[in-house]
């Protein structure tokens, strides 16, 4: 129930991306669908079935993909501070992505299926003519728990996704005590409380709780008593003080100043750390919005899947024939692409952030490459995602040719679905990031940075992406599709 009423009051740009998502999960509900009736039509070639049904994974992952984008970027269930007394912890709230994820794709997938109906003839009594009718399995029943089966995995997929996605992660654990390091101005060990620049040497900053006690002493003394008296008992307050902040530091422990503040020493065992490494403070509440760091080391591991899918690839076209339809060799060397680029993505954005300030770099070109290596991490895997996209698509192009098979209504759905959802996801990030850099714009702007110079940061941004990626992209679409156009 409160995933439904999350999902009526959340705002239109909200409402589109899960309309978005609903779309991407009919496609490829419609997909899965014709699988099965190709399935009940030809039982005499189940493997060219397998291998439909092996092909619709590429539109499952895009959609579940997307699925997780969109709940990312979700401002209804983001956990906030103070949600938890109500009971919506960042677990409830992760229930909620979840279930709205869901009912989303379930919609999704109800409407790929009135759809098969309606084209197989079962609503209207007239089925559809065209090159569609063979996957359609026109006069066969269709099995209802195959149907079921197939219509529920992509909302168990993107839940799932989302879900673990999402979840409640516990914070990493402090770092071990091992040895000590230097503090400010070479102070041995740790302190209890951040000091700004020059409190230590600051005149009577180690003792003024015990100063402002023996001026209070006398002050009072002399009000009652003589100028002798209250200078003798000045002068024995002030000896009894000094005597019992000696024994109690000889003791070894923590020495208390007036009104039960406690004095800390340099050699104090330091506080428990936060999940960020910083010292724990009493006000000291968790982000829940916060960012992993770039994954800058994915770089050497996302190059060497590429490679390996770029191998198995020339391997698929080495052994297939131009007549037959491409293999699941094939769809293993262009998963394993995918992937690769989608490893070295982070990295890869975070080296043209490096790049765009080397060479003595201006206020906007430092602008532009200090965002990119923010936000490498954001936005670089939806990058590569969608160059492994435009890669396999010009490979597609080389591969049906006028001698190769025919690119059908089916193959253009899937790749329609895997394309909407690769481009979608990365204006999904791009919308994510702008949304989480706008203190920092505000700030510059109550600077005094012009708008001008914001929007031309970001078109030297968009520009050295497209430098970076547009070529590379050429390269590996080239590599692979040298294999299959022989």
């Amino acid at each position: 129930m409160l995933a439904l009423r999350l999902t009526r009051a959340a705002r239109l740009a909200v409402q589109l991306r899960r309309l978005l998502v609903a779309v991407a999960s009919a496609g490829t509900g419609f997909l899965l669908l014709c699988a099965l009736g190709h399935a009940l039509t030809h039982p005499e070639a189940p493997g060219a079935s397998a291998l439909r049904l092996a092909w619709c994974a590429a539109p499952l992952a895009a959609t579940v993909y997307l699925a997780v984008a969109v709940a990312r970027t979700d401002p209804g269930t983001r956990p906030r501070p103070g949600l938890s007394a109500i009971g919506l912890g960042p677990g409830r709230l992760m229930a909620v992505s979840a279930t709205t994820t869901a009912l989303s794709a379930a919609l999704g997938s109800v409407a790929a299926l009135l759809v098969f109906l309606q084209l197989r003839g079962d609503l209207t009594g007239a089925p559809a003519d065209g090159a569609v009718t063979e996957a359609l399995a026109l006069g066969q029943r269709l099995p209802a728990p195959a149907v079921v089966t197939l219509l529920t995995l992509v909302p168990a997929a993107a839940s799932a996704a989302v879900a673990l996605n999402l979840r409640p992660r516990a914070p990493r654990p402090a770092p071990s005590a091992g040895s000590r390091r230097y503090g400010r101005f070479g102070a041995y060990g740790w302190g209890a409380a951040r000091e700004t620049f020059g409190t230590y040497g600051r005149y009577g900053a180690r003792l003024a709780p015990a100063s402002s006690a023996s001026a209070s002493a006398s002050a009072s003394a002399s009000a009652s008593a003589s100028a002798s008296a209250s200078a003798s008992a000045s002068a024995s307050a002030s000896a009894s003080a000094s005597a019992q902040l000696a024994d109690v530091r000889a003791a070894g422990a923590a020495p208390v100043g007036g009104g039960g503040t406690l004095l800390t020493q340099a050699s104090d065992p330091p506080p428990p750390a936060t999940a960020d490494g910083t010292p724990a403070t009493p006000d000291a509440v968790p982000d829940p919005t916060a960012t992993p760091r770039p994954h800058t080391t994915t770089l050497p591991w996302g190059i060497a899947v590429l490679t390996a899918g770029l191998a198995v690839e020339t391997y698929a076209g080495d052994t297939a024939t131009p007549s037959t339809t491409p293999s699941a060799a094939v769809l293993a060397g262009w998963a394993l692409t995918a992937l690769g680029l989608a490893l070295a993505g982070p990295g890869l954005t975070h080296l043209c952030g490096r790049l765009l300030q080397a060479v003595r770099p201006g206020a906007l070109r430092l602008l532009a490459g200090r965002v990119l290596m923010e936000e490498s991490h954001r936005i670089g895997r939806p990058l590569g995602v969608v160059c492994s996209v435009a890669s396999a698509a010009y490979a597609a192009a080389a591969l049906y040719d006028a001698d190769g098979p025919d690119f059908g209504p089916l193959s253009t759905l899937g790749a329609l679905v895997v394309a909407g959802c690769a481009v979608a996801t990365l204006l999904t990030a791009a919308v994510e990031a702008k949304h989480d850099r706008t203190d920092t714009t505000d700030a510059l702007l109550r600077l005094g940075a012009p708008p001008a110079t914001l929007r031309a940061a970001a078109a030297v941004r968009a520009g050295a992406l497209l430098a970076l990626f547009g070529p590379l992209t050429l390269i590996v679409a080239q590599l692979a599709s040298l294999p299959l156009a022989r």
